[in-house]
């Protein structure tokens, strides 16, 4: 019988690894756990945590083995406090070197959450931007699974998987598979934003803390090899990796792999369809390693071929 369970963390990790669990759950549990923002910042304003994206976990999932999938259902995201933070400068490396030679300073920002309006704004902003009021969209910014071969990874950057990866569309509604790598997966979460656009150009989207509620299951003798993720009108593939056109190669090679596994298309079949349907995003082009994502609109697959 599914358990929804509160998860309350004392400690947290600015890595993911094989360590010691924090919770045990069955496959198909739900968890409800508060987030502390990307600073480590909790709620109430306080320092809980190092920087960076201090992590909620690990948790570990009953049954997971090597060779499995973890499969993350994200069911709510809920701000719970009124308040974010941006840099107030781009990225110098999304600008060309000569005009990021004059780049302001990465002064921190404050933005004001309205929960009963469902939109966010600058607390102060420039005379420009007094009309910039833009919607709540909450996302994870990092979540993933313990990795292979006893990596810690960090919370910075991102890999097969998971990790810091910042893309917008893991929101509500969104379902991300994970390789398991490790008895238990060992998941964790945290670095929820409001908003953020493509990219994450600006090195941060509206940091905040939220109430996360997600669904963990199991998915026996899914042997994946990057994070596959699933949409109401699409499925997408996710690679980490830099230079970006790695990245890019990642996410399209998991696609033609799923494609060829799940819904039974040759590599000419892939081409065909990839060619002239293939949509692809930028997650993040600001962490040690950037983040591609490869989708595909479910209106063009077929239905997934029955197996025995």
């Amino acid at each position: 019988m599914t358990e929804t369970h509160r998860f309350k963390p004392s400690t947290w990790s600015n890595v993911l690894a094989d360590m010691a669990p924090a919770m045990h759950i069955a496959s198909g549990d739900i968890i409800i756990t508060e987030t502390l923002d990307a600073a480590g910042t909790n709620a109430r304003g306080e320092r809980m945590a190092d920087r960076p994206n201090p992590m909620n976990g690990p948790i570990h999932v009953a049954g997971a083995e090597p060779g499995d999938a973890l499969r993350v259902d994200i069911l709510k995201i809920d701000p719970v406090r009124d308040t974010g933070w941006t840099r107030a400068a781009l990225s110098a490396n999304v600008l060309e070197p000569e005009y990021a030679r004059n780049l302001p300073p990465r002064d921190r920002t404050e933005w004001i959450i309205d929960r009963m309006a469902s939109t966010v704004r600058l607390e102060t902003p420039e005379t420009a931007l007094q009309q910039l009021i833009l919607p709540y969209a909450p996302m994870i910014g990092c979540f993933g699974v313990s990795p292979a071969g006893g990596e810690a990874i960090s919370t910075a950057t991102s890999g097969r998987n998971g990790g810091n990866m910042d893309y917008r569309g893991f929101a509500v509604g969104c379902s991300v598979s994970f390789p398991v790598s490790v008895p238990g997966a060992l998941f964790f979460v945290g670095d929820c934003h409001a908003a953020q656009g493509d990219g994450e150009i600006s090195g941060t989207g509206v940091e905040t803390c939220c109430d996360v509620e997600i669904r963990l299951t199991v998915e026996k003798h899914r042997a994946i090899g990057w994070p596959r993720g699933e949409l109401d009108d699409r499925i997408f593939t996710v690679g980490n990796a830099r230079p970006l056109d790695q990245a890019l190669q990642h996410a399209t090679t998991e696609m033609v792999v799923w494609l060829k596994s799940d819904y039974g298309l040759s590599d000419s079949d892939a081409a065909h369809l990839l060619g002239q349907t293939v949509r692809y995003e930028v997650g993040n082009v600001f962490n040690p390693a950037y983040t591609m994502i490869c989708s595909v609109a479910k209106k063009w697959l077929r239905e997934k071929p029955k197996k025995a």
